[in-house]
């Protein structure tokens, strides 16, 4: 086992980041409620187990979708915000359904980039989360895409939650994603191509592997999540990317096991 997994089995304060290519089905573009309550119920477990931990969740636009019956997702901000805001009740009542049938109590807290840019903005949020935590509760975070155009246009809620790692001094953050985490190549494209166990640096042959776009719903991919590994390293955080669709792959990753890609967190 490598020092930066040995260090994941004592970590308390983590950071679980969700994409949309997680929560919803590819096919339909409906939400996976079997794969959310999963999710729910490990993070649950880890809580019950004394881990502080922060959910971030993207999503709120594939729920509206869902909500309204749309197949395509628009091209237009306008209309991206509007099923933002559709779909936020409704990602939100899910979640509080799951969590409350395990016992936990969570707290929404919406945020954007601006809130980690700003110095005054940033202490209250802090506050806030510091808050949701010293009440035993799991802050549940999703960007602002009704308000936030920058959010929707570039889905750099990966990056989000990095910043929200850096912010509240968690010790890891893990980004569930739709595979198994970075490869040496495509792996949809190329059988051959191997899964990376740890990345030392983060390089530009690095940024090369992590390639593009991400899936028709979702509006990230490799690429941001490497980015937001790059922040979250150099802010003391351990980051890793494992397969958010495989159930019990967060306690395995906990515990120290080979799951996914670690980034482990830099030490000065």
């Amino acid at each position: 086992m490598s020092t930066a997994r040995e260090h994941l089995k004592q970590a308390r304060r983590i950071v679980i980041k969700v994409g949309t290519s997680t929560l919803a089905h590819a096919d339909s573009g409906k939400l996976n409620l079997y794969r959310i309550e999963h999710l729910v119920r490990e993070i649950a477990d880890l809580h019950n187990a004394g881990k502080e931990i922060i959910f971030v969740s993207s999503g709120a636009i594939a729920a509206g979708m869902n909500k309204l019956g749309v197949r395509v997702k628009p091209q237009t901000i306008p209309a991206n915000q509007a099923l933002a805001a559709i779909g936020q009740g409704v990602l939100m009542h899910i979640y509080e359904k799951f969590f409350a049938e395990y016992g936990q109590t969570i707290g929404q807290i919406l945020l954007t980039g601006e809130n980690a840019a700003d110095d005054h903005a940033r202490e209250n949020s802090r506050n806030a989360l510091q808050a949701i935590l010293d009440m035993d509760a799991i802050p549940v975070i999703n960007e602002n895409d009704a308000v936030a155009v920058d959010e929707i246009k570039i889905g750099d809620n990966d990056n989000l939650s990095a910043i929200v790692a850096a912010m509240i001094g968690a010790e890891v953050l893990i980004i569930l994603s739709d595979i198994d985490g970075l490869y040496d190549g495509n792996p949809k494209l190329d059988s051959s191509a191997r899964l990376i166990d740890e990345v030392a640096a983060i390089d530009s042959d690095v940024e090369r592997m992590a390639g593009g776009a991400g899936t028709k719903l979702g509006t990230g991919g490799m690429f941001t999540k490497v980015q937001a590994a790059k922040f979250a390293t150099a802010h003391g955080v351990t980051m890793l990317i494992i397969n958010g669709g495989v159930v019990g792959n967060l306690r395995r990753a906990l515990s120290g096991e080979s799951v996914g890609t670690i980034f482990p967190r830099r030490v000065t």
